[in-house]
């Protein structure tokens, strides 16, 4: 594996079974953690890596992703399938997911997808002086990885060996326009582009002075999608608020809307 892997983080989704001493002897790397499928690849792959030190089940599913009403919304699809759909990795071994369309996809469109891998709980052991099961708490794991597939027209990544024209790949529009939520203030961004935004290390900039909205990964907005997140203070129409764009390495303004 090359030094320039990214790894996805594990997210703690459920406690079952709480009682004595935590067990948990698995630890998935999942990589790469922002998978695309442009116009022109039938098929990808994602890589999963038990780094821990027992045997790791996973279930392995793709749903479409979709934003409505301000909220991410997850469908079972048949657009994009993950295989092997379940997989036993060994501690310290590798198991590929290949990511296969079973179709085309709509041209100049970006379709978003999220690959869910959920940890099987292994049996608990028997204690055998009681024949009953050990007390422990049980971490179930989560994943989740975003995944975008391109239509014939569009690109999602610009193309080291220059086989993509640069000016095909899609680019977010977005506006921002302050809001109030239950008597809470909260910005609320469209992105009126052909492809998602992935926002990170968003600002409110008021009267000279920063005031982080979240550190690091605020979230997505999809295309032609809004989301709304709550911010630190009441915006005005001074106000100016500034992050980094899929990856960007200096954050911009984000332009006001209506």
């Amino acid at each position: 594996m090359g030094a320039g892997a990214k790894w996805a983080q594990a997210i703690v989704v459920g406690l079952l079974l709480a009682s004595q001493p935590a067990a948990a002897a698995t630890s998935v790397l999942i990589w790469p953690i922002d998978p695309v499928l442009e116009a022109d690849q039938k098929a990808g792959a994602l890589w999963l890596e038990n780094r821990g030190t027992a045997p790791a089940n996973l279930q392995v599913r793709v749903f479409a992703w979709r934003q409505g009403g301000f909220e991410e919304q997850f469908q079972a699809q048949r657009e994009i399938i993950g295989s092997p759909p379940v997989a036993n990795i060994a501690p310290g071994q590798k198991q590929l997911i290949r990511l296969t369309r079973t179709g085309s996809s709509p041209a100049g469109q970006e379709q978003a997808y999220r690959i869910i891998i959920d940890e099987i709980p292994s049996p608990l052991p028997v204690d055998a002086s009681t024949q009953a099961p050990t007390a422990a708490i049980r971490l179930q794991m989560r994943y989740s990885v975003p995944l975008f597939v391109y239509g014939e027209g569009l690109w999602g990544k610009p193309d080291p060996d220059g086989k993509r024209s640069a000016d095909g790949v899609g680019k977010p529009q977005l506006s921002w326009r302050a809001v109030n939520v239950q008597g809470k203030p909260f910005v609320e961004l469209r992105n009126s582009g052909p492809v998602h935004a992935r926002l990170t290390d968003v600002v409110l900039q008021q009267a000279g002075q920063d005031k982080p909205v979240v550190e690091g990964l605020l979230g997505y907005v999809l295309p032609g999608a809004s989301m709304r997140w709550p911010v630190p203070a009441v915006p005005t129409a001074a106000s100016v608020l500034k992050g980094r764009v899929n990856g960007q390495d200096v954050a911009q303004a984000i332009s006001p809307g209506k």
